[in-house]
Parts: structure tokens; sequence; C-alpha cells
């Protein structure tokens, strides 16, 4: 059995990971940490995790920790960082759902994130946790750096286009045109996440920038060793989870000469999350909701030189909680879908 430990156990991404982990038959919860609830036992929080968790919160520190094989961060931005080091030199192995080890650069970190970074050299370490993309990585990482919601979408969209040998698309054009669900900003109180000013409503945010653009290139770059620019717009629909990418790219000559679902069938061929639809499917978030899944369809309208891919997953699961535990199946040399078998919720 695993003994787990999860740091910040009380928002959206952390009840996630209970929810998943609590069924999960090689995991044994050993501690759910959170500053505010200490001695609350996490089911009076939580009741839909009644007669599954049986534990109380504890405060996050080593000494609640220590006993773990591994411990999921789903906190916010900093925590992992100023934790990470004793965890990882203790022997633990580390899980970050938030953004502390996905940049590689640190001047990018800090523009983005608002505060510099404090484990460089963990940082040069940790493994970027797009499983899809990084698999023998991720194995025989000690830190993972989980990739966010959007840029998995957006790279599990782009993927097969850049790792076909030669290029099939102009890599410095691509719009990725993305919609999420209120759910990935987290349990927290906010006007935008207000049902009154949510609901019934769908906009656009942060058009000038936002703090997955760098990562979604980074990983792109990762992927095809080439640079690449993205147009990136995220917008809020009134829904509680789901995400739907919509990624635009111009084909070169050799793109428009591909058979491009069978370019992505065969890429994706092996791969149990990424479900590569028939020819002219159109993907949505209900396709998916509750589960690891991505969902993938691509379409060349009028048969010209745009090439859409649209791809669909829940933000809290593959974009997050369920990433994570694929990710920790993969470390400990599990089937990686073991405990994530769940169907999508429908209707």
């Amino acid at each position: 059995m695993i003994k787990v430990g999860i740091v910040g156990g009380t928002g959206y991404t952390g009840s996630e990971l209970l929810r998943i982990l609590a069924l999960h038959p090689q995991v044994e919860l050993k501690a759910i940490t959170s500053r505010g609830e200490v001695g609350q036992a996490v089911a009076d929080m939580f009741p839909a995790l009644r007669k599954r968790v049986n534990i109380a919160f504890s405060e996050p520190t080593f000494e609640s920790l220590k006993n773990c094989d591994l411990v999921f961060f789903a906190t916010p931005h900093g925590v992992c960082m100023a934790q990470a080091a004793e965890l990882v030199n203790a022997g633990i192995r580390v899980v970050d759902l938030g953004a502390d080890f996905r940049l590689k650069n640190t001047a990018e970190f800090e523009h983005w994130y608002g505060m510099p970074h404090s484990e460089p050299a963990l940082l040069e370490e940790a493994v970027y946790g797009l499983i899809e993309a990084h698999r023998n990585a991720v194995r025989t990482a000690r830190l993972v750096g989980l990739a966010g919601c959007y840029p998995t979408s957006v790279q599990l969209a782009l993927k097969p286009l850049l790792t076909a040998g030669a290029p099939l698309i102009d890599e410095t054009t691509i719009i990725a045109d993305c919609k999420s669900g209120v759910s990935g900003a987290g349990r927290k109180a906010t006007v935008g996440s207000l049902f009154s000013e949510a609901s019934e409503n769908f906009k656009a945010y942060s058009v000038s920038g936002h703090r997955h653009l760098p990562e979604i290139e980074q990983g792109l770059e990762m992927i095809s060793g080439r640079k690449t620019h993205v147009t990136f717009t995220p917008h809020l629909v009134p829904m509680v989870r789901g995400i739907l990418a919509t990624v635009y790219v111009k084909l070169n000559d050799a793109g428009q000469a591909t058979d491009l679902q069978a370019l992505y069938e065969g890429h994706y061929r092996d791969e149990y999350f990424v479900d590569v639809m028939p020819k002219g499917s159109l993907p949505e978030t209900k396709h998916v909701r509750g589960s690891n899944f991505v969902r993938l369809a691509i379409h060349r309208p009028q048969g010209r030189d745009t090439a859409v891919i649209l791809a669909t997953i829940d933000n809290l699961v593959k974009g997050a909680a369920g990433q994570a535990v694929q990710a920790m199946n993969a470390m400990f040399g599990l089937p990686e879908h073991l405990g994530l078998e769940q169907l999508p919720l429908a209707p």
C-alpha cells in the first residue's frame, strides 16, 4: 500500500483527490492537512466521504507527513516550495498540483506569480507532470510539478502535430481559445465566482496575458524541441467543471497532405485516457465530467489550410487530481488507470 498525505485538503482539488483516493485499492490515506480545520473530521466537511474517509485534518507539518510515501500538495502557489525540500530529502516523493515546479525559468515564475522562487535547485530536478509527454521521467521522479488544467488540454490537442517528424503546422501562429467552469478559480469567495455574477454570463478574462501561457509554450517546446508562439484566451462559462479547448493551427503543405484523423488515432492508440473521437465528432464537457479522460476531435473546415482541434477535459480530474493520481501510479509502478476507471457522469 502507498501511504499518502495531502497538504491542502479543503479546496476543490484537495477534495477531488480525496474522492479518488478513498477508493484507490493501493492507497492508505495517512494525513490530510489544513491550517484552519485541525481536528475536524474530513467527512464532517465533505459528507460525501462519510464511511470512506475516517481521518481528521492535521497541521501541515513534517511531523504529520513523515510516515508518508508520497505527498500531494493541493495548495496555493508558494506553499509547496516552502516544504518540498524537507520531504524529498527524507525520501518522500512529492506531487505539486500548484505552479511552484512547472515553469523552469525562475524569472518567468516571478513575473507571472509575483513571488521569488525559493528552491531553484529543486526546480531544476522537478519533472513536468504531463504524463502522456514525459512518462519515463515521471516514473523515476522524486518531485513532479503537475501540468495545469488549460495547459493539459492545449498540449494534448497539439502533441501529434508537433511530434510527426517534419513540421506540419506554422508553430508561430497557434490560437488556443479555451473555456472553463467556475471551479477552475478555486474554492474561495471572489466576486467573479458568485452565483449572481457567473450565472447566465459568459466572459473572457486575462486576454492580455494569463499565467498558463508561458507554461503552454514551454510545454509545447519540450514536446517538439522547437519554439512556439500561442495566442491564448481563456473564458469563464457558467458551469461548475469542465474545459473545452478549441485550438486553431495553420497547416503547411505537409500538413495539408496528411490524414490528420489517422495521425491522431495512431499517436494516441495506446493512451488509456486519451480518446480520439470519430471524424466529425464534437466533444462536449459532459462527455468527460467526473472522469480522467481527454476527448479529442480534429476538423478541417471546408478542406482549407486551417485545422481545428477540439479537446475537452474535466478541469478538476484530468486537469488536476486525476492526473496527479495517474502520476502517482506511474511513480510506484502501478497501472496508470488504477483507481481512475470512473466513467463520466451523465446527464
